[in-house]
């Protein structure tokens, strides 16, 4: 895989004389550069590796200004680099940029690099054997502790092949520490080229681009496709992960892009204007970090304005880490491991650098009964950092995104693996059981621990219910839904209750929903109602009393009176013919069993038909043809009915 090399330095100490006497090229690219002397933006170049053909077999460099007010574009180029080398003047040695660099680098997570010594030619040999301690003492507890020093002269070439032989081995043998596969590239640099339109350039960071494919800018999703791909001035057709890169996109301005947007697929990313990071505070810091402090917040190209929340503390002392949630000004894009560096305000320096351990937004709450679970979660993720397996980084942060879930784009966030990885690894948990997709369409998926946690609480739900209305068989698929699963989506919801069917634990008849062992329950005031209305209607045979009439004489209102009508209707042993009249099951049947006879020797039946076997009035008559025609009993033919079943 293709690596980056960046400098690191105090200014003036020769970073971009280096570079061009490695490779040729003058990173001081700006008029205003060439003039001041200093570099002010960042700089590119490459080393050719022995026997290479073309870009794949190239060495990018990254060359970062070194003056103090620079910083954050310091910041920026580094975020993409594999190894360090760390330039030092011989003549003046250690410097506050020297030391700010190296600490940068580190909250970077960078682990590997070197060390040149230049301007050997300005000094004697004794003067350059106390440099070389001075450095040595310097780097001692940092990664660059065991660094080889590099005595090297750009004026003059001396130590020059040395230093370039050390990095084309530490290229060749050097293993980067991408794992994830999501394409995106944090652009530091925007600018129109005649005849193309406009150039974003940046580090490949993993994943890959295609020529004439859909591109986007986060955040914002502003879209594009790919007209041109250049790596180290060479057109390409593909660009994989590692590569300096310039992508030319034709349908956006200049002024559409800002510095530090993130170039990446349609849906790959996310936004957020909340992150959970583990907060490691300098031991040079000057003071503690103070709970709601702003910072300056400095993440790959990207720099923002932040306020720092501990939810553990009210300050984090030098030298100590500490889970932190940041919240930004503006939405922010990341993935699980990114590595983002925190500045002061005043003075203007780095306090702290941090590890991405969650880049989606979170709800973190002291009052949340699941707080104390949340944060344990978080602690262990950030501890175990890049070392998680596949499937403990997949469970911890499904178990984080509780009842919500996580979809197979925002877990291969959360988690940095290779989609591949992260897909062969929820197969491997989903037949254990230990996730479940409660979404196909969306690939959404939870964890058992909170599947089984709405699987009880819609049980418990249903068993309310069936406390607070012993008299109704059980509640609707779409009551339950707005009831218990108003919080739910629809899918998750459809999912819960099809899983509670499937192991028993829920009934359905009619699409009324129970527990297996409901029944309905009759006692007391309702049983004697019940027995009231039964009575009445099968008294009055074929000519029922008004129901509001009847509940009136009987004292009761109709709200009362609802649960044990429509028990009664449950039952079939009350039939309900229009809104005002009611049959006794028993008549309705005796009614029903009249109508037969009559079609058994008559082809249809009108109203004078059913009078003569009723001998009721029209208001009765009416209302029982259009009920049979209801209950597809009978059939209208103009103004005549026809037997269904003929």
């Amino acid at each position: 895989m293709p690596v980056v090399m960046g400098t690191a330095g105090h200014i003036d100490h020769g970073k971009t004389s280096l570079v061009r006497t490695l490779t040729g090229t003058d990173c001081d690219r700006l008029e205003e550069e060439r003039r001041r002397g200093i570099t002010i933006e960042l700089g590119f170049a490459y080393l050719p590796l022995p026997g290479s053909d073309g870009t794949a077999d190239k060495l990018s460099i990254v060359d970062v200004p070194g003056h103090e007010r620079f910083v954050k574009n310091m910041v920026a180029g580094a975020a993409g680099i594999d190894f360090v080398t760390l330039v030092i003047a011989a003549d003046e040695g250690v410097m506050p940029q020297t030391r700010e660099h190296l600490e940068i680098c580190s909250l970077l997570g960078i682990r590997s690099g070197l060390v040149a010594l230049t301007k050997i030619d300005m000094v004697d040999e004794d003067w350059l054997a106390l440099v070389i301690e001075d450095i040595k003492a310097f780097l001692k507890g940092s990664f660059l502790e065991d660094a080889p020093i590099f005595p090297v002269s750009s004026h003059t070439g001396q130590g020059i092949d040395a230093l370039r032989q050390a990095l084309v081995e530490t290229a060749q043998t050097y293993k980067p520490r991408r794992r994830g596969d999501l394409p995106r590239l944090p652009v530091d640099r925007i600018f129109t080229l005649r005849g193309h339109g406009t150039v974003v350039t940046g580090t490949l960071i993993a994943g890959d681009f295609k020529l004439g494919e859909e591109l986007v800018l986060m955040p914002g999703g502003r879209s594009s496709k790919v007209r041109g791909l250049q790596s180290h001035g060479q057109s390409v057709e593909k660009a994989p992960a590692g590569y300096r890169t310039a992508v030319n996109l034709p349908m956006l301005e200049v002024s559409d892009i800002n510095k530090g947007d993130v170039l990446t697929r349609p849906g790959v990313l996310f936004e957020s204007d909340v992150w959970l990071v583990e907060l490691q505070c300098l031991s040079s810091s000057p003071r503690a970090l103070r709970h709601r402090a702003e910072v300056h917040f400095h993440h790959e190209a990207r720099e923002v304005q932040a306020r720092m929340h501990f939810p553990d503390r009210e300050k984090l002392q030098p030298g100590e880490s500490a889970l932190c949630q940041i919240r930004f000004s503006e939405p922010m894009v990341g993935v699980f491991g990114d590595r983002c560096v925190l500045r002061s305000f005043s003075p203007l320096r780095t306090v702290a650098g941090g590890f991405l351990v969650h880049p989606l937004p979170l709800q973190l709450r002291k009052k949340d009964p699941s707080y104390a679970d949340k944060l344990a979660s978080l602690q262990t993720l950030a501890k175990a950092g890049v070392d998680l397996t596949p499937e403990e980084a997949v469970s911890a942060q499904l178990a984080l995104r509780g009842q919500q879930g996580a979809s197979f784009a925002e877990l291969c966030v959360l988690v940095n693996f290779e989609s591949l990885l992260v897909d062969k690894t929820l197969q491997q948990l989903g037949a254990r059981q230990q996730v479940f997709m409660v979404d196909k369409d969306e690939r959404r998926f939870i964890s058992a621990e909170h599947v089984e946690g709405l699987a009880v609480s819609c049980l418990d739900f249903v068993g309310d219910y069936h406390k607070r209305e012993p008299l109704k068989a059980g509640l609707g698929r779409s009551a339950l839904a707005s009831g218990w699963g108003r919080e739910l989506s629809p899918k998750l919801v459809h999912f819960i209750i099809e899983r509670l069917l499937k192991q028993g634990k829920l009934q359905t008849e009619s699409d009324v929903l129970r527990l297996p062992g409901h029944k309905v329950s009759v006692d007391g005031s309702a049983a004697d109602l019940r027995s009231s209305l039964l009575k009445a209607y099968t008294e009055a045979d074929m000519t029922p009393p008004n129901l509001k009439e009847l509940l009136d004489e009987l004292g009761v209102s109709p709200k009362e009176a609802d649960p044990v009508v429509k028990l009664l209707q449950g039952g079939g042993e009350l039939v309900k013919v229009s809104e005002s009249i009611y049959y006794a099951g028993p008549v309705i049947e005796k009614i029903q069993d009249g109508m037969r006879e009559w079609f058994a020797t008559h082809d249809d039946l009108d109203l004078g038909g059913l009078k003569e076997i009723t001998g009721l009035s029209r208001k009765y008559l009416v209302a029982l043809l259009e009920y049979f025609d209801r209950s597809k009993f009978t059939m209208r033919i103009g103004n005549k009915r026809v037997l269904r079943a003929k």
